[in-house]
């Protein structure tokens, strides 16, 4: 009889749902594709329908259910911290306890009630509920679904219970835990201090401060390691707490760091200033600089040659770009969805391998992972979307994939931005050519048009290339696969336009304007890029289009962009994509054999009501 075990996280953010069948992921989703609700924190009833439909049970017949997190040790650190910082944080103290008196203590009840409604069961006929630490949940994500049969696993992120950066040993079915660094000294924090003070919301806006980097000269790292952290040479390190308020306020950076840089933080909309490209800079630096020591003497520690990377700051892809490049690792493997939803998959692994103590066999060539190209979500027939299309009366084509690819090429060869919906939808963070919205990298205009008008963004946000990944390193720096987008990586020597002196010169984002390299819509100011290598194993028909679009132009790149617009969730349904299509200036629309051109489409009476209805991130 096959085991079917159900992972799951919720109620702080990112909730997600995956489900494993004897050591095989077989389905993962968050929660906010179906809801609509960026970083959606809820119950994710419909992230686990999805993944019961999919795996073709019922909730009675799972056989385990693990929930990521255990919120009783959760709630003791709490406590502490409050106890610690007394009577400071009363505020956050009185706004804390409601919640967490009222559902987060009593959560293995709570969680109960919601599955039982979910399966239309008596709580006691559930099956056996089950909790895992939250870093063991990152580190079971990071080492398990990787290639490696042993490997150093090294997670990072804002907090769990107490951990925020914790080092392990996997070997086989097993991890064994080293070492860690516990609240309130977090790198995860750290950077998102950093995030709030530059005007972007914590949680969601840490990509925005890593994109703004580049513009910013690093000018604070003195200060920043001066007054804000002791860093040691074997990476560990104390944050001075003086200078912020997140373990006992309603706020993540104190006063005493508003004077240390020289003014109140950048109030959200507001103009982007060099301060905050130079803070940006500074607090990536220093980032990397924890990030590489601590990769070192994990290195040194257990002289293994892997390493696995999970937690919120695992999605530092500069970070991951110069650990690849200068650590002292021959591998490295980060999982896809590296924050909390990623937490759901890691804790229902765990639950095989550990609990149910299986057998593991990894990858015989140390190169093929297990998670299908984290294409894990739901997939929708040609035969449905058309009857949406029919049913909506809404003009479309029906073309086989020979004739669509072309043409395809042919409109992207033409400066056409097109919405790309395709087989299953991403798990993780990253659009990876099932949710895209895709363009050509050679055009000048593109990065400003896709932002502006498509994406309705900050102008100096970078975009990344989907690459042939045989063909990668003649275009990039870059010999090694990097199927997630979590690699970032110089554009090669023989594809850059050297700068004039006088563009030399420029600052911030006047820098934005000049094209560095013939692919200018995704070279980033500093010469890089964030890759996507596409590889037909995993995702054969965008490998296809980007195969027709090099025959076309001998450009085998295109701009991969996630498929939605700022503040909402990438798009899950046929639906949700049409809506977006519509919403936006994209050129056309691809549902899977289905394509649609907007000069076709009924005209729509304009209404950016629905932009209020996305929480700005």
């Amino acid at each position: 009889m096959a085991v079917n075990i159900l992972g799951i996280s919720a109620f702080y953010h990112d909730s997600a749902a995956a489900l494993v069948r004897d050591g095989e992921v077989l389905a993962a989703a968050q929660q906010e594709r179906f809801s609509r609700k960026k970083h959606d924190a809820a119950f994710p009833a419909e992230a686990i329908r999805y993944c019961l439909d999919e795996a073709g049970i019922a909730l009675a017949e799972l056989d385990q259910i693990v929930f990521y997190d255990k919120p009783l040790i959760k709630f003791e650190r709490l406590l502490e911290t409050y106890l610690a910082y007394a009577p400071r944080g009363l505020r956050s103290f009185i706004t804390a306890m409601p919640i967490w008196l009222k559902e987060k203590l009593f959560l293995k009840e709570l969680l109960k009630r919601e599955l039982a409604k979910l399966g239309a069961l008596p709580i006691a006929q559930l099956p056996p509920l089950l909790f895992t630490q939250h870093h063991q949940s990152h580190a079971a994500s990071a080492f398990f679904p990787s290639p490696f049969e042993r490997a150093a696993v090294l997670c990072l992120d804002g907090v769990g219970e107490w951990a925020t950066t914790s080092a392990w040993l996997g070997e086989g079915n097993r991890l064994s835990p080293l070492w860690e660094i516990q609240f309130p000294h977090s790198l995860g924090l750290l950077y998102s201090a950093f995030t709030y003070f530059a005007g972007f919301k914590v949680n969601s806006g840490e990509y925005k401060l890593m994109g703004l980097a580049p513009y910013g000269e690093p000018r604070y790292v003195e200060l920043i390691l001066k007054h804000l952290i002791a860093l040691k040479d074997d990476g560990s390190f104390r944050m001075d707490m003086r200078y912020f308020n997140y373990a006992n306020g309603l706020t993540m950076t104190s006063r005493a760091f508003t004077r240390l840089f020289g003014g109140p933080p950048r109030q959200p909309e507001s103009p982007v200033t060099q301060r905050e490209m130079d803070l940006a800079a500074s607090i990536q630096v220093v980032t990397e600089e924890v990030v590489l020591r601590l990769a070192r003497t994990l290195h040194r520690e257990l002289g293994v040659d892997r390493l696995c990377l999970a937690g919120g700051v695992a999605l530092n892809c500069v970070a991951n770009g110069r650990l690849q490049r200068e650590g002292p690792f021959e591998q490295i493997w980060i999982q896809p969805a590296a924050g909390d939803a990623g937490g759901a998959l890691g804790a229902a692994l765990s639950v095989w391998y550990e609990y149910l103590d299986q057998p593991r066999t990894s990858s015989t060539d140390s190169t093929t992972d297990r998670m299908q190209g984290a294409y894990l979500g739901p997939r929708f027939p040609n035969t449905q979307i058309q009857t949406f299309l029919d049913d909506a009366e809404i003009p479309y084509q029906r073309l086989d994939d020979e004739v669509l690819m072309a043409k395809l090429a042919e409109l992207l060869d033409a400066g056409q931005i097109i919405g790309w919906f395709q087989g299953r939808m991403e798990f993780g963070p990253r659009a990876l050519g099932g949710r895209s919205i895709i363009g050509d990298p050679r055009n000048p205009r593109m990065q400003s048009v896709m932002n502006l008008k498509i994406k309705y963004r900050e102008s100096f946000r970078p975009f990344a290339p989907a690459v042939l990944a045989e063909q990668v390193s003649d275009w990039f720096e870059q010999s090694r696969p990097s199927p997630y987008m979590l690699i970032v990586a110089p554009v090669a020597a023989s594809k850059r336009i050297k700068m004039t002196e006088a563009e030399q010169q420029l600052f911030g984002i006047d820098k934005l304007h000049i094209a560095r390299s013939e692919v200018p819509a995704i070279t980033h100011v500093d010469y890089s890029a964030r890759l996507q290598t596409v590889h037909r194993e995993t995702n054969p028909r965008f490998h296809r289009l980007i195969s027709a679009f090099a025959e076309r132009t001998g450009c085998p790149l295109l701009v991969n962009t996630s498929f939605n617009v700022r503040g909402e969730p990438i798009v899950g349904s046929p639906e949700d994509a049409y809506r977006c299509f519509m919403r936006t200036e994209m050129d056309a629309l691809v549902l899977e054999n289905c394509l649609l051109t907007k000069s076709e489409q009924p005209t729509q009476e304009q209404d950016l009501s629905w932009q209020q209805t996305f929480e700005l991130d």
